[in-house]
C-alpha cells in the first residue's frame, strides 16, 4: 500500500467514525421498540464495512448472521403460533420472528461492540500513526475484521482479562445511555398523564404506563451480564368474553362493541397490574441510580482519555497549540497526563463492579413480586399436573393397545393352536408336532413383545442399577460417542428417577437425530436437594422447544415434579441442556461403580 493511498484510507476511516456512531444509535434504540426495520437496515451498512475492509486486506470477511426465519405455517386449526400466542394472520408472528432473529443473533452484540469502539480506535490510532499510515490503516482493518467476522468455532475460550475489562466498560456506556433515554421516556409519560387526566384523552393513560416496557425488557436481558436472571413480571392479559346475548363482558362490565371491550380490558390489565407501577418507579429511580453508578466510570474514562491524556500526546507529537486548561491539571500538562491515565485506570477497574450493581439494582423493581411468583408457581403446577394426568391416560391407552394388538392376540393364537394339537395328538402326531413348534415360536414372540413393553414403561436396568448405570446402558445404544460422568450417593424417588431417565433418553436421541452430534457428555450430580443432569453435545445447535414436541414433552415431564429444563443452543453449537429436579436421595440399593 502506497503512502498516498494510506492517507486517503485514513481520511475514510475518520469519516466513518461519525457514521458508525449514528449506526450504533439506530441499531440500539429501534431494536427495542416495535420498529425493528431501522436496525435491520443498518445491518446492511455493516456488511458494506465488511466488504470495504475485505478489499483492503485482500480477503473476504464472511457474514456471521443467522439465516432469516422461515415464514410461519398454520396449524391444523388454521392459526399461526409464536411462542405461546396464537394469531389468525401470519403477519404478526412473521414480524415477531424477524424481531427475534435480529435481536437474539449473537452477531448483533459483536457488531455493537465494534460500532462503539471503532471511533475511539480510529481517533487513537490514525492521527498517531500518520508517520506510518499504511501500518495504522492495516491495524484498524485487521482489528475490524476480528470483530466483524464469525466466531471461529462452536467453542470459544474464556475472554482475556483485558477483553473482559473493555467489555464491562462498554456495557457501562450502554447503561449510562439507557439512563439518558429513561429521562426522555419519563417526560413522555408525564405528557401522556397530563393530556389523559387533564384534557380527557384517556387512551393516552395506558400508553403512559407501557410505552417504555421495551426498555425495561431490554434491561432485564442486560442483567444477565452479571449473572442475574429477571423474569418478566407482567400478569396474563384477560380477553373480553362474548356472551350469548351479543354483549362483551370484561369483569363486571358489559360492552356493545368489541373495540370498546378490548380497550377497557387492556386498560384494566395495565392499571391493576402492580408491575406497571413498579416499572414506572423503576423508570424514575433507575435513571438516577444507574446514571451515577454507570455514568461515573464512563465519564472518568472519557475525561481522562480525551481531555487529559490525548491532548498531551497531540501537543507533544505534533506541536499543536491548545488552551491552558485543555489537557492540563492546574496548568501542568504532565500532571494532566498522569491524572488522565489514573482516571482511565480507575474507570476500567470500576466498570465490572458498576455493571454488577446496576444489574442487582434493576432486579429489585423489575422482577415479579412474591405474590406474582406464587401465583405463577401455582399456575404452573396446576398445568403440569393436568399434563401429567393427560400423559398418564395416553400412556395407559397405548399400553392397552399394545397388549390388545400384540401379546394378547398372540396368546389367543397359542391357545387355539394348543386346542388343535389336542385334537390331532391321536390322529395325526406329525401335524401336532408342527403345531407345537409353531406355538413355541408364537409364545417366544409374545414374550419378547411383553419385555419390550415393560422396558418402555420402566426399564429393568433402572430399577436394578440406578440412574447413572441406566444412562450408561442407554449410552451404549446411542449412535454418538457418549461419555457419562458423575455419581449419586443415593437413589431418587422412583418417579423422579424415571422422569430423569426418559428425559435424558429424549435429549440423546435429539442430539443424534437433529443435531448430528458426534460426541455427547452427560454429567449427573446431586446437591442442595436437587438432581442436576447436564447433557452437552457438539452438534450444529439451533434447538428450539417451540419448533418441536420432544423438548416440550421433556418440559411437561419434568414440570410434573416441579423440575426445569434450561436450554442453550446457539446456531453452530454446542447445545447444553440442564435438567433440575427437586428430590431427596435415599440410601443406595446398589453400587454404581
Amino acid at each position: 500500500m502506497t503512502y498516498s493511498r494510506a492517507l486517503v484510507r485514513s481520511a475514510q476511516l475518520l469519516g466513518m467514525t461519525v457514521l458508525t456512531l449514528a449506526q450504533f444509535v439506530l441499531t440500539v434504540l429501534p431494536s427495542g421498540v416495535v420498529v425493528v426495520a431501522p436496525g435491520i437496515a443498518v445491518r446492511r451498512l455493516t456488511n458494506r464495512w465488511r466488504a470495504l475492509f475485505g478489499d483492503w486486506l485482500g480477503r473476504e470477511i464472511p457474514v456471521p448472521y443467522q439465516p432469516e426465519p422461515e415464514p410461519p405455517r398454520p396449524d391444523e386449526e388454521g392459526l399461526y403460533r409464536h411462542d405461546n400466542q396464537l394469531y389468525r394472520s401470519p403477519r404478526v408472528p412473521a414480524y415477531l420472528r424477524r424481531v427475534d432473529w435480529f435481536a437474539k443473533d449473537p452477531a448483533l452484540a459483536r457488531d455493537l461492540t465494534w460500532m462503539l469502539w471503532f471511533p475511539l480506535v480510529v481517533v487513537l490510532v490514525v492521527p498517531l500513526g500518520l508517520p506510518v499510515a499504511p501500518r495504522a490503516v492495516d491495524l484498524v482493518a485487521r482489528w475490524s475484521e476480528a470483530r466483524l467476522r464469525p466466531v471461529a468455532g462452536p467453542r470459544r475460550s474464556e475472554p482475556k482479562r483485558s477483553e473482559r475489562v473493555l467489555l464491562a466498560w462498554a456495557r457501562c456506556g450502554l447503561l449510562a445511555l439507557s439512563a439518558v433515554v429513561q429521562v426522555v421516556l419519563f417526560a413522555v409519560t408525564v405528557l401522556c398523564f397530563a393530556l389523559g387526566f387533564g384534557l380527557g384523552l384517556v387512551f393516552l393513560i395506558p400508553l403512559g404506563l407501557t410505552h417504555f416496557r421495551w426498555l425495561a425488557s431490554l434491561r432485564r436481558e442486560w442483567a444477565a451480564w452479571a449473572g442475574v436472571t429477571i423474569e418478566p413480571p407482567y400478569t396474563a392479559r384477560k380477553r373480553p368474553e362474548l356472551r350469548p346475548d351479543g354483549l362483551y363482558r370484561v369483569d363486571r362490565s358489559l360492552y356493545k362493541t368489541a373495540g370498546m371491550a378490548e380497550f377497557n380490558a387492556r386498560w384494566q390489565w395495565i392499571w391493576h397490574d402492580a408491575a406497571s407501577w413498579r416499572d414506572l418507579l423503576w423508570l424514575v429511580a433507575d435513571a438516577l441510580v444507574v446514571g451515577v453508578v454507570a455514568g461515573v466510570p464512563v465519564a472518568a474514562g472519557i475525561y481522562g482519555a480525551w481531555w487529559l491524556a490525548l491532548p498531551w500526546v497531540w501537543t507533544q507529537w505534533f506541536g499543536a497549540q491548545s488552551s491552558r486548561w485543555y489537557g492540563a491539571l492546574d496548568g501542568n500538562r504532565t500532571a494532566g497526563l498522569l491524572a488522565g491515565i489514573a482516571l482511565v485506570a480507575v474507570s476500567f477497574a470500576l466498570a465490572g463492579t458498576a455493571v454488577g450493581l446496576a444489574s442487582r439494582w434493576s432486579a429489585v423493581l423489575l422482577r415479579p413480586t412474591a405474590k406474582e411468583q406464587l401465583r405463577r408457581r401455582v399456575e404452573r403446577l396446576t398445568q403440569t399436573r393436568a399434563d401429567a394426568v393427560d400423559a398418564q391416560a395416553a400412556e395407559v391407552r397405548r399400553i392397552e393397545r399394545d397388549l390388545h394388538d400384540g401379546a394378547q392376540a398372540r396368546l389367543i393364537s397359542v391357545g387355539l393352536t394348543l386346542g388343535a394339537i389336542e385334537r390331532l395328538m391321536d390322529t395325526d402326531p406329525d401335524a401336532a408336532r408342527k403345531l407345537v413348534a409353531q406355538a413355541r415360536e408364537t409364545s417366544q414372540t409374545a414374550l419378547s413383545e411383553l419385555r419390550a413393553l415393560v422396558r418402555g414403561i420402566h426399564p429393568p436396568v433402572l430399577s436394578e442399577r440406578g440412574l447413572p448405570d441406566a444412562v450408561r446402558a442407554l449410552a451404549l445404544d446411542t449412535a454418538a460417542d457418549v461419555t457419562v460422568t458423575g455419581r449419586l450417593d443415593g437413589r431418587p424417588a422412583a418417579p423422579v428417577e424415571s422422569a430423569a431417565y426418559f428425559a435424558v433418553s429424549e435429549l440423546l436421541a435429539n442430539a443424534v437425530r437433529h443435531g448430528r452430534a458426534a460426541h455427547i457428555l452427560v454429567h449427573i450430580a446431586s446437591a442442595d436437594g436437587l438432581l442436576r443432569i447436564t447433557v452437552t453435545d457438539d452438534g450444529h445447535g439451533g434447538a428450539d422447544p417451540s419448533r418441536g414436541t420432544g423438548l416440550r414433552g421433556i418440559e411437561r415431564r419434568l414440570g410434573t415434579f416441579d423440575g426445569t429444563l434450561a436450554l442453550h443452543s446457539p446456531a453452530g453449537g454446542p447445545t447444553v441442556a440442564s435438567l433440575e429436579l427437586p428430590c431427596a436421595l435415599s440410601s443406595p440399593k446398589t453400587s454404581t461403580s
